[in-house]
């Protein structure tokens, strides 16, 4: 069932290699901009375990070497596309990443001017042209 899926996709930073609950501050436990689409921020528990023990996201997934990814639409001449790249936390660095509900008219182009977009792990503005 449900329970049995969300069990098995999570993560922990704790166990041989890892934290302890003793040594872990709040640094680790609180949601980095790194975990957007990789890291469910609600799903984690309550007490002592908080931030160290997480769930993936819905479309997340890991690569070969084991980094969590997660599912962009590729944007190529301004036109969103139905073509799906998986990025991780350091390639996803490199772009500037369009929000997932941004206004886009039949084609996919975006129809505002201005998109609210993350680059870099800051949110700002940036022109359509620029995603």
């Amino acid at each position: 069932p449900l329970s049995e899926i969300t069990h098995k996709r999570r993560i922990s930073a704790l166990g041989p290699g890892g934290l302890t609950r003793e040594r872990a501050g709040f640094e680790v436990r609180d949601v980095h901009p790194t975990h957007y689409g990789r890291v469910c921020p609600i799903e984690t528990p309550e007490g002592p375990n908080i931030g160290l023990i997480n769930s993936l996201s819905v479309y997340a997934q890991t690569n070969e070497y084991g980094f969590l990814e997660t599912p962009y639409r590729k944007v190529t001449d301004g036109v969103v596309t139905d073509e799906i790249h998986y990025l991780s936390a350091i390639e996803e660095g490199n772009y500037v990443i369009a929000q997932a509900n941004s206004n886009l008219d039949d084609e996919g182009h975006f129809v505002e001017d201005l998109v609210t977009c993350r680059s870099k792990g800051e949110s700002s503005l940036f022109s359509r042209d620029q995603v």
